[in-house]
C-alpha cells in the first residue's frame, strides 16, 4: 500500500510579526520546513510529499525546489480546504494520505513511519497521533489551552476530539491531547471532506471535523507520540521555547 504525505505550508504566520512565510522562519539555524522534509526523507516513505503553498509561495517553492510537489491554495480557507486543494496532485495508486504541518520542526521520521505502519495495519479510515502529558505545568502548560482533548469511551476507543473552548471542566483536565497529525484512507478522506461545513467563527473548513465522522463509524486507530513531537510554532515566544526544549531534551 502507498501513502502520500501532504504538508500544509501556506500560512503567513501573522502572530510571528514577520513578512516571510511561516514555514521558512528559522528554527535552530535553518527553516522549519527543512526539518520536516528531512523527517519525511528519513521515514522511508516513497515519493515526494505534496506541499500546499499560499502566502509568498514563490519564496517557499524556490527554497524547497524539487524536494516536493506543489498545490496552490489561493485563499486561506482552513486545513480541510488546503487538503482538498491537494487532491488532484495525489497519485492514483496512493491508498492513504498523511497530513502534516510545515510549522512542526520537531516531527521525526520514526514518528511518521510508525503512524503510517499503524494505519496500514489497522483497517481504520483514520489513524491519529495523540499525546499524553504528565501535567499542564512547567513547559507542558502550552498544551492546556492550545490543544483539544481526546475523549475515549469505556472500550478505550476515541469518541471525539474536543476543542479547549468547547470543553467542560472535566474534559479540560484530560491529559491526552490532539496534535492533529492524521493518516486517512484516501477514498474516505475526500468523500468526507465534501461534507464538512465552515460554520465557525473563522469561516474555515477544519480537517479536525473529520474525527467525529470517523468516530461515529468506530474506525479510528491511534499512536502515542512524545510531547516534544507534538509542538508546533505559532509565535516567536513558542519558537524560542521549542528551541530550548529540543536542545534540553
Amino acid at each position: 500500500m502507498n501513502t502520500q504525505i501532504i504538508i500544509l505550508a501556506g500560512g503567513k504566520g501573522k502572530r510571528m510579526n514577520t513578512e516571510i512565510p511561516k514555514c521558512l522562519v528559522s528554527f535552530n539555524g535553518k527553516p522549519m520546513i527543512d526539518y520536516l522534509l528531512d523527517a519525511v526523507s528519513h521515514s522511508g516513505v516513497q515519493g515526494r510529499p505534496i506541499l500546499v503553498v499560499g502566502y509568498k509561495r514563490e519564496d517557499v517553492m524556490n527554497h524547497v525546489g524539487n524536494r516536493a510537489l506543489y498545490a496552490v491554495q489561493e485563499a486561506q480557507l482552513g486545513t480541510g480546504h488546503a487538503v482538498k486543494i491537494a487532491e488532484d496532485s495525489i497519485p492514483a495508486d496512493a491508498d492513504h494520505v498523511l497530513v502534516l504541518f510545515g510549522d512542526a520542526p520537531s516531527v521525526t521520521g520514526a514518528m511518521i513511519a510508525n503512524l503510517i505502519k499503524t494505519h496500514e495495519g489497522s483497517g481504520c479510515v483514520l489513524t491519529m497521533a495523540t499525546v499524553n502529558v504528565p501535567s499542564f505545568e512547567d513547559w507542558y502548560a502550552v498544551f492546556y489551552k492550545a490543544f483539544s482533548r481526546i475523549v475515549r469511551g469505556e472500550d478505550g476507543k476515541i469518541v471525539c476530539s474536543v476543542e479547549f473552548k468547547d470543553s467542560d471542566d472535566d474534559q479540560k483536565e484530560i491529559r491526552e491531547v490532539n496534535p492533529c497529525y492524521f493518516c486517512f484512507e484516501k477514498k474516505w478522506l475526500f468523500e468526507h471532506l465534501a461534507k464538512i461545513k465552515n460554520e465557525n467563527a473563522q469561516g474555515e473548513y477544519y480537517l479536525t471535523d473529520l474525527v467525529e465522522y470517523a468516530a461515529t463509524q468506530k474506525s479510528i486507530a491511534s499512536v502515542f507520540i512524545s510531547p516534544e513531537e507534538a509542538l508546533g510554532v505559532n509565535t516567536i515566544e513558542e519558537l524560542e521555547r521549542l528551541e530550548k526544549i529540543i536542545k534540553v531534551k
